[in-house]
């Protein structure tokens, strides 16, 4: 039996729902459905579109899965080694999970301190516990965490620094600071390279000329020691906050010109188009042509653009504060973090300290992989 329901209508012919096949949806599809079920077929910028969302997820809401505060030390468990969690204790029996006491020792050949397992102490792993106060999202007094060991216990997923503080707790903290560098930065420079290479594209003459000289001024300008020249001009006796926006602003001043240049190309191109000559007819502005019908018109290029931009902002954060030019303590960054891990010491003997290293190649992979997907998606007729 089937169902009459109108749909749409075709050059004077309705379409029926239960008349509707594949093929036809595919060519009522507009550009952007055909753009995401193009995008889903991408397996890889699937998944790692979804576990970017997780570890953005951690680094806002970090406070409540981190056991310790960013700054909290535990002297007695300076350098430690990542805990060891398990489930099975030394008899073999189920415990749930758990870590055992630690005691260290100084190693005479290394002269390290090197910690070892009490086996006859164990601490259960519980889980919504109560423990150091802190503010989520800096507004809401709590002290509840993820997961904590039993009084008296300790637990370090990453090991600690050498000043005894939970390199767990520092890294998600670190990544809320560079994820969202990345995240701001590229949003200026978006801004700012849309609407001068939009200017400049769709105006021509004098205006063009001048924009065009103070990009090529902007990119002939090396990258790295027009950085370093300007943080070494941000007053060393600055909250962590002005500092963040400083460098936010700082990766945003090379990262426009390309996008400018990109967009004043694609605006020459469609500036005399028909759809513009008629909205100039229907009385719209230019800023009005230029934002609501010229630059969705390459849309997909921006959305590209804007994924490949984000990981160069945070390798740009991390060169910065690993040189000591950009986020400074006591704030944290995954560049700061780094930055305690510079010495063969560290490399040699500590290598959890290397692990905010890791997750800068992750994060930058996992970017690149989505804007590889995008990038295939921007054309779903191919």
């Amino acid at each position: 039996m089937s169902t009459d329901v109108t749909t749409g209508v075709s050059g004077g012919i309705e379409i029926q729902a239960d008349e509707i096949t594949a093929e036809e949806r595919y060519f009522l599809a507009s550009q952007w459905q055909l753009m995401w079920r193009k995008f889903k077929r991408h397996r890889l910028a699937v998944i790692s579109i979804s576990l970017l969302g997780i570890l953005y997820l951690l680094a806002i809401t970090y406070k409540f899965w981190v056991p310790y505060g960013r700054l909290t030390k535990h002297e007695d468990y300076l350098s430690a080694s990542p805990s060891r969690i398990h489930l099975f204790d030394s008899e073999g029996r189920f415990r749930g999970p758990f870590v055992y006491k630690l005691e260290g020792e100084i190693d005479f050949d290394t002269f390290t301190r090197v910690y070892t397992e009490d086996t006859s102490q164990i601490y259960r792993i519980r889980f919504f516990q109560k423990g150091e106060p802190y503010r989520f999202w800096g507004l809401f007094p709590m002290d509840i965490h993820f997961f904590l060991p039993e009084e008296g216990g300790v637990i370090f997923l990453f090991g600690t620094d050498s000043l005894g503080r939970d390199l767990f707790s520092r890294t998600l903290a670190g990544a809320q600071v560079s994820l969202s560098v990345g995240l701001v930065g590229v949003m200026i420079s978006f801004v700012l390279g849309c609407l001068l290479g939009g200017i400049s594209g769709y105006f021509g003459g004098a205006t063009d000329m001048l924009i065009q000289r103070i990009i090529e001024f902007v990119i002939i300008v090396p990258t790295i020691p027009l950085w370093m020249a300007l943080s070494a001009a941000v007053p060393a006796g600055w909250s962590p906050v002005k500092i963040y926006f400083s460098i936010t602003i700082i990766l945003s001043i090379i990262g426009w010109a390309g996008l400018a240049r990109v967009v004043r190309g694609k605006l020459l191109e469609l500036r005399e188009s028909d759809f513009v000559i008629a909205a100039k007819v229907a009385g719209s502005t230019d800023m009005q042509i230029i934002v609501e019908h010229l630059l969705p018109g390459f849309m997909s290029y921006l959305i590209v653009h804007l994924t490949l931009a984000i990981p160069n902002m945070i390798l740009g954060e991390t060169a910065l504060s690993f040189l000591g030019l950009g986020i400074r303590a006591p704030a944290v960054s995954w560049g700061t973090l780094l930055k305690d891990a510079q010495n063969v010491r560290s490399v040699a003997v500590q290598p959890w300290m290397l692990i905010p290293g890791l997750l800068v190649i992750i994060t930058v992979l996992l970017f690149n992989f989505i804007g590889d997907g995008l990038r295939d998606a921007a054309d779903p007729y191919k």
